[in-house]
């Protein structure tokens, strides 16, 4: 990723397909063929600019449709044999669709056996991924095993937490120094220092962490925090009447949930958004989870983020690297093509229900995603305690 850019804001537009493979990856090791899914997350949605007050708008530009398919009904699981068994008639259309986004867990051995001899980066989303997703933000709390698991793939890989939430947020929830930081979907980034990005980009300035260690701190939409500001106190006001609203600031996005809100008052909701947005043409609109948000109208993503760290952390553009990203949400499907166009690595959906993405593999819920990261570990360990025995034979 070439990371000089001139000091004014990109414009939003589609990464160019990257065709070269930085890591070689056979077709048959592949669980399904690179065409990848249709889906687009990088897009921003057009918003009409008309007179505000009209609920015609957020109807007729599909703005309460998404809203309304952007968290599926979770479906009660019953247990048959060694499976999660969903307990309705979506089960057959699940299962169908694991054949095209295979089990992590089912596919351990075929992800180890292509990462040996390579050098695993391990890219994390938090609020569904690491936590369960619960009605109150503040309350999606790791648990300790989880965060033990993470902790421990640390130590053998390097780790970096990519969320839309805040950095300081992300690092309060997750509470672990041996991890790297990108808060805000990327757009606030804390990692390692590195010379040939830290004098390149003017977005990239020196700075410390939590410890007093010298990091680099890349924050591309730093001109929008006063903006973002300005439209989170906003919001915060024309929602307030509106009961289970929840408005968070994210620094550099500005979140809006309505996962307690009544769904007769969504279209408020959007409809509020909407005649916000019509005042500030360098933001748009994203949906997640039960979620709207806010962002800058820049040409940065959670997939830019990875590639980012990736040439902080000197893991670009070899042979002998493999990044594994594990999201749940829309956003993260910006860090899944970036991988899958470029070849580059694996991307993990955590999903119980069928979605189109374009991640390689598929986990169930963040108890599956424990279960791979301490896998990993173990696959590590395993292989460097036979290195060490080989090494004692040689001798």
């Amino acid at each position: 990723m070439d990371m000089k850019s001139n000091n004014s804001s990109p414009v939003l537009t589609d990464p160019a397909p990257i065709n070269k493979s930085r890591l070689g990856i056979h077709s048959n090791l592949l669980p399904y063929p690179q065409s990848g899914a249709s889906f687009s997350s990088g897009k921003h949605i057009n918003i009409p600019r008309k007179k505000p007050g009209k609920l015609d708008d957020v109807r007729s530009n599909g703005w309460l449709d998404a809203m309304k398919s952007s968290s599926p009904p979770r479906k009660k699981l019953i247990k048959d044999f060694n499976f999660d068994v969903a307990a309705d008639d979506t089960d057959v259309a699940y299962f169908s669709w694991m054949l095209k986004y295979p089990s992590a867990l089912n596919s351990f051995e075929q992800i180890t056996n292509f990462a040996k001899n390579k050098k695993i980066a391990i890219f994390l989303d938090y609020d569904g991924t690491l936590s369960p997703i619960v009605d109150d933000p503040d309350q999606a709390l790791m648990s300790d095993d989880m965060r033990s698991a993470v902790r421990n793939v640390a130590k053998y890989f390097p780790t970096a937490i990519i969320t839309g939430r805040s950095r300081d947020k992300a690092y309060e929830l997750v509470g672990l120094t041996e991890l790297y930081y990108a808060g805000s979907h990327g757009m606030d980034i804390i990692g390692p220092i590195n010379k040939a990005v830290s004098n390149d980009h003017p977005n990239c300035i020196k700075s410390t962490d939590q410890q007093g260690k010298e990091v680099n701190l890349f924050q591309p939409a730093r001109e929008f925090i006063p903006m973002i500001d300005e439209v989170f106190r906003t919001l915060v006001e024309n929602t307030k009447e509106i009961k289970g609203a929840i408005v968070e600031n994210h620094k550099f996005c500005a979140s809006i949930h309505y996962r307690n809100v009544d769904e007769k008052n969504w279209p408020t909701i959007a409809q509020c958004v909407h005649d916000i947005l019509t005042q500030y043409p360098r933001l748009r609109l994203t949906h997640g989870r039960k979620v709207l948000e806010v962002r800058p109208v820049v040409d940065w993503n959670k997939g830019k983020a990875v590639e980012f760290l990736l040439e902080s952390l000197g893991l670009s553009n070899r042979d002998d690297v493999l990044p594994i990203y594990i999201g749940d949400d829309r956003s993260d499907e910006d860090a899944f093509k970036v991988l899958r166009e470029g070849n580059q690595g694996y991307g993990i959906l955590v999903s119980s229900v069928p979605k189109e993405t374009n991640a390689y593999y598929s986990l169930r819920d963040p108890a599956e995603v424990m279960k791979f990261l301490s896998s990993l570990v173990r696959w590590k360990k395993l292989g460097e305690g036979a290195r060490s025995m080989n090494n004692r034979w040689s001798i």
